[in-house]
C-alpha cells in the first residue's frame, strides 16, 4: 500500500462533471443552497444532495444552517485556491466549455473568483501595480512593497489593516480568460471589497459576474492610470 495523501480522491470528486458544476457556482464566494446548486449541476435535488454529501465528506464543501435553511459553501481558501489553479491550467492547456451566452462577454470583462476581482478589469489592476511598482515578484512569491503600501492609499486602504491571516497578502492568481494573472490573497479580497464598497460595482445575483457602473469603471481605470 502506498503512503502519503490520497489525492485520487480529491480528484474524482472534483472531476465529475457535475460536482465540478457545484463547486464552480461556489467559487462566486456565496453560500448556496442544494437547490440553486442542483440548478447549477443540471441534476434532480436528489441527486444534487447525493453529491453534496460526498462533497462534505471529503472536506471540500460545508454546511451552514440559518433557521430552517441550509446553505453551502467551499470550506476553505485553500479549497478555492486549488480550484482556481485547476481552472487555470485547464485555461492553459486549451480546455475551455465552448457554450456562450449573453453572461459570456460579461464574466470576461469583470467576475469574482472566490474573493477577489478577476477578468479583464482584474488584471489591468495586477499589470499597473507591478508597472508601478507596488508589487515584487521573488521566484515564485509575490509581495507588496514599500512604495506598495503608500499606492493603496489611492483606495483609501492600509494594509496594516489586513496584515495578519492565514491566506498570503498578496498572490498571483491565472486568470482563464485573460491568460495572465490578477491579484488575490488578502490584498486581492480587500480591494474587491474596497471597490463595491464605494459602488463602483456590484455582483450580478448568484453569478459570478461584476458589473461596474459606467462612473465606476471611469473612476477605476483613472485611479489606476493618474
Amino acid at each position: 500500500m502506498k503512503d502519503g495523501p490520497d489525492i485520487a480522491r480529491i480528484a474524482s470528486l472534483i472531476g465529475d462533471p457535475a460536482r465540478a458544476n457545484m463547486l464552480t457556482a461556489l467559487m462566486a464566494g456565496r453560500a448556496l443552497t442544494a437547490t440553486e446548486l442542483a440548478h447549477e449541476a443540471g441534476v434532480t435535488a436528489q441527486t444534487a444532495s447525493s453529491h453534496l454529501a460526498r462533497l462534505v465528506a471529503g472536506g471540500l464543501v460545508q454546511d451552514r444552517r440559518q433557521g430552517r435553511h441550509k446553505y453551502v459553501t467551499l470550506a476553505s481558501d485553500e479549497v478555492a485556491r486549488v480550484l482556481e489553479s485547476l481552472m487555470g491550467l485547464a485555461a492553459g492547456a486549451g480546455h475551455l466549455r465552448t457554450r456562450t451566452g449573453p453572461r459570456n462577454a460579461a464574466l470576461r470583462k469583470a467576475r469574482v473568483c472566490y474573493n477577489h476581482l478577476a477578468g479583464e478589469m482584474g488584471t489591468v489592476l495586477y499589470d499597473r501595480m507591478h508597472a508601478v511598482g507596488a508589487l515584487a515578484t521573488l521566484g515564485d512569491a509575490l509581495d507588496l512593497t514599500e512604495s506598495g503600501h503608500a499606492w493603496l492609499g489611492r483606495f483609501d486602504l492600509d494594509a496594516a489593516a489586513f496584515a495578519r491571516g492565514r491566506a498570503p497578502l498578496c498572490r498571483a492568481c491565472l486568470d482563464w480568460s485573460e491568460r495572465r494573472s490578477h491579484l488575490g490573497g488578502r490584498l486581492g479580497r480587500a480591494v474587491l471589497a474596497r471597490i463595491e464598497s464605494l459602488g463602483w460595482a456590484q455582483r450580478e445575483g448568484q453569478s459570478r459576474v461584476i458589473r461596474f457602473t459606467p462612473d465606476g469603471e471611469r473612476r477605476f481605470r483613472r485611479l489606476l492610470v493618474d
